[in-house]
């Protein structure tokens, strides 16, 4: 039941209720109507027996008795045998026992019996008369169909009536629910989008107003602090940028000069990662707030891994290993090269500090979509890690152990959709990350 929708259960509640108070109400209606039909009776019959006893003790004959049905009603006197002495109606024989006429001889007496003549069960009024017993009855017989017309006519109407009210009980749980839809709907958009919207708030003021109002008034407050957060992050990015950039040149001077190179070449190879990470937080910075800006341009393929390539060669090259750059030829591409340099950067960073053996950056171009693959001779990852590896702060067990901030892959992934393409892993022997971009 659990699994049930609200408006389902609600329509189920309501029809039940109904169906409820339209049996307790039908209940009521036939009880009363059966003791109204069966008084109506009763007053006819002892109606019937009073004029009855008029006409016999003034003549003692019921010959000239108005019955109107004789199949449904009688009229009898009986000695005090039982035998009759006259009678008007199908009722040849005494309906009474010798019990019964006893009885009748001293009091009134009602009982309700099959008589041979008259139509269905009837009722019979006897009581004593100077000449014996006078014997009156009527049929119960448009008594009963009266009553079974009602209980036929609440077998089909309750149905009918239930029926129509689980469609209208359906129909107001929907719209009752429907400002509960809209909000969803809203806040689906809003955590899709991201866009600073606001939650419908309903005019009726209800629970569904409060709740809105309240949700708004935490959306606001989770947006004052992602705010205070992403200002944070773009300006330590900033303020990271300038320093890096001067103690990077710095190095680099002093590298030149001095003839012990490698607590340099450790402390460039550093001052690299904290560039890289400036970089990242400046784009997750630039992605929360407004978007990430591109500046498309047509630019060669060859033209961006090789700047790539240049730029990790240093790197490469004090692992002993080579980065190999591989492009179709001459195409050209629109895209940000900027952008996709960052992606490949990335990529080629993870490489050099995860994997093993030679890189390889290339370009291909592949029916309605470019691609640039980044591959290594490394183990590849595990297959656990790769539905969450594009996630923000994602590590994997190599990256745990040799430091990385879990953001390359995620940056990656945000600047390929910037551009309206993918990007992926790609699992085999070696380690290859596809980004793919439309042409």
């Amino acid at each position: 039941m659990n699994a049930v929708p609200i408006r389902i259960k609600l329509t189920i509640a309501f029809s039940t209720a109904m169906i409820v108070v339209l049996i307790a109400a039908g209940w009521f209606v036939y009880g009363r109507l059966f003791a109204d039909l069966d008084e109506t009776v009763d007053l006819a019959l002892r109606a019937r027996w009073g004029a009855a006893l008029r006409l016999a003790t003034s003549k003692n004959d019921l010959r000239s008795f108005p019955l109107e049905e004789v199949n449904e009603g009688f009229i009898q006197i009986l000695d005090a045998s039982g035998a009759v002495l006259s009678v008007v109606g199908l009722a040849g024989r005494s309906p009474l026992t010798a019990e019964e006429l006893e009885i009748a001889r001293a009091e009134m007496l009602s009982i309700e019996r099959s008589v041979p003549g008259i139509e269905g069960v009837s009722r019979i009024l006897a009581g004593p008369f100077e000449h014996g017993v006078l014997v009156a009855g009527q049929t119960l017989v448009n008594r009963d169909e009266a009553l079974t017309d009602v209980l036929l006519s609440f077998a089909i109407g309750i149905p009918v009536a239930v029926v129509i009210a689980s469609l209208v009980g359906y129909t107001l749980a929907r719209s009752g629910l429907g400002p509960v839809e809209s909000i969803r709907t809203a806040a689906n958009e809003i955590s899709r989008a991201g866009t600073g919207r606001r939650l419908p708030v309903p005019v009726a003021r209800d629970e569904v107003r409060r709740l809105a109002e309240t949700l708004n008034q935490m959306m606001d407050r989770l947006d004052d602090s992602a705010a205070r957060e992403q200002q944070f992050v773009a300006d330590a990015a900033h303020e990271l940028r300038t320093p890096i950039a001067v103690a990077r040149i710095e190095l680099e001077a002093a590298q030149l000069v001095s003839g012990d190179t490698a607590p340099l070449e450790s402390a460039l190879s550093e001052l690299d990662r904290l560039s890289q990470l400036a970089e990242d937080l400046l784009v997750i910075a630039r992605i929360s707030e407004t978007g990430l800006p591109l500046v498309k341009q047509a630019v060669s393929p060859q033209t961006i891994i090789d700047s790539v390539k240049a730029r990790f060669a240093m790197r490469a090259a004090a692992q002993a290993r080579r980065i190999e750059a591989i492009s179709p030829g001459s195409e050209s591409i629109e895209i940000d090269p900027q952008r996709i340099t960052q992606a490949l950067a990335n990529l080629v960073d993870n490489s050099l500090r995860h994997g093993k053996g030679d890189i390889a950056i290339r370009a291909i171009a592949d029916g309605s979509a470019f691609v640039f693959e980044v591959i290594d001779e490394g183990e590849g990852f595990d297959s656990a890690f790769v539905d969450r590896a594009f996630e923000r702060f994602s590590r994997g067990d190599a990256a745990r152990v040799r430091g990385g901030a879990g953001l390359g892959l995620a940056i990656v992934k945000a600047l390929a959709e910037a551009h309206g393409g993918s990007a992926k892993i790609i699992l085999g022997e070696q380690t290859t990350i596809q980004i793919r971009l439309p042409r």
